[in-house]
């Protein structure tokens, strides 16, 4: 693909004199020079393919996300990088076809992750100066739109929650006030069943369990809304998580018997003490090992191991339960998104909450009819400093880095 001054001035080459001719090469350079100091420094990537379907050029961005050389695939087939576009009918467009062709959206993997946008457009075939028709091409512009596409999530999960903070307040003013209205009157009326002789008292016991049962299923929803829509800001203090575990899962001795579910606790050793809210991530706690003995109904096991990284004090929880079927994984912290039949929906959005409020991360593996394992990761108050073996030097400063102690004495005192 040549310009026009190019032709021009290959086509006068025997009538130029040797100064004429350098100082034409000159300005020819210095504007190459401009172009692909331009075309390297946008953020764009900018691809040629040849009619043919063959690389021609592409600058650095396209090489950062498509993760080649462009010295590499010069002259290679772009069906070869880019399989996700119909390069053979692309090729073969004519003028007003063009003007169909939109810009699309692609999500690709490799190298890393990312959602690029790209549109197209052709340039026409040149004639050389010797008259012959060179191939015309097109010219392929990749941005990449990652960032924005995050945003747009972040927006649709801060609408969802805010739709969660309507019906919640709704659902607390409307339904607060008449439940406990109920409970009131329940305990009246136990009040009274007392003075009923026993023969007639006996079968009014097992209604009056019944309605206190669910009063108090109604009041936990209740209770779960109002954590999802106002929750507190974590009050944190330096403490032990083992008894804060130990605590919570004494909450649960009486159904871990009834369903005859082996429970096991592992602790390797003496654990650093962490920064948390003790009520938040015992709710945390609570609302994980719930899900986990509510998917083995029929009995089984669960096992809870704590270990220590560098950074992070892991609590691993591992059922074998039903498992998560791998459509669901996706959902399992949107707000109202269940299976359980009495569930709400709410659990695994607030222990989500909880532990992005420490500053942790969270990680799930499980297979349909094989378990889950269900890990939260809480940030160490100190971070552990990584020893190097003897005579070895980094390329690059540790990342996990021993920060100022002020603040650990100050809640330790």
């Amino acid at each position: 693909m040549r310009s026009g001054f190019l032709e021009k001035l290959i086509a006068r080459l025997d009538r130029l004199d040797p100064q004429s001719v350098q100082a034409h090469f000159l300005r020819l350079s210095r504007e190459r020079g401009l172009l692909e100091t331009i075309f390297q420094s946008i953020q764009e990537g900018v691809l040629v393919v040849t009619g043919d379907g063959r690389i021609s050029y592409a600058n650095k961005a396209v090489e950062h996300f498509l993760g080649f050389s462009f010295d590499s695939v010069q002259g290679r087939p772009a069906s070869r990088y880019l399989r996700f576009i119909e390069w053979d009918r692309i090729l073969r467009l004519d003028g007003e076809e063009w003007s169909k062709l939109v810009s699309s959206e692609i999500e690709i993997t490799y190298p890393a992750h990312r959602f690029l946008s790209f549109y197209i457009v052709p340039f026409s075939p040149t004639k050389s100066a010797e008259g012959d028709e060179e191939e015309g091409g097109v010219i392929m512009i990749l941005r990449d739109v990652t960032a924005m596409r995050l945003q747009e999530a972040d927006l649709i999960e801060s609408e969802r929650l805010n739709a969660v903070k309507l019906l919640a307040a709704g659902v607390a003013h409307e339904i607060g006030n008449p439940l406990n209205a109920l409970n009131i009157h329940l305990q009246l009326l136990d009040r009274s069943m007392r003075n009923l002789p026993d023969d007639a008292r006996a079968p009014l016991d097992e209604l009056m369990r019944v309605a206190r049962t669910e009063v108090q299923r109604l009041d936990l929803i209740i209770t779960q809304f109002l954590s999802a829509i106002r929750p507190a800001k974590p009050q944190m203090a330096l403490l032990d998580i083992e008894p804060i575990l130990s605590e919570t899962l004494n909450l649960f001795r009486h159904e871990v018997e009834d369903k005859s579910v082996d429970v096991s606790l592992d602790v390797p050793g003496a654990l650093p003490k962490i920064r948390v809210d003790r009520d938040q991530i015992k709710q945390a706690f609570f609302n994980v090992i719930k899900n986990a003995l509510q998917s083995m109904p029929d009995g089984g096991a669960l096992g809870i191991a704590l270990s220590v990284s560098n950074s992070y004090l892991s609590v691993a929880f591992s059922d074998t339960g039903s498992g998560i079927e791998r459509e669901d994984l996706g959902r399992i912290f949107e707000p109202y998104y269940t299976t359980k039949p009495r569930g709400s929906g709410l659990g695994l959005m607030i222990v989500q909450r909880i532990v992005q409020d420490h500053g942790g991360q969270i990680e799930i593996d499980s297979k349909s009819d094989a378990g889950t394992v269900f890990t939260l990761l809480l940030p160490l108050a100190r971070r552990r400093v990584r020893l190097l073996p003897r005579g070895e030097i980094p390329s690059k400063a540790p990342r996990d880095v021993e920060p100022d102690t002020n603040d650990e004495e100050r809640d330790a005192s």
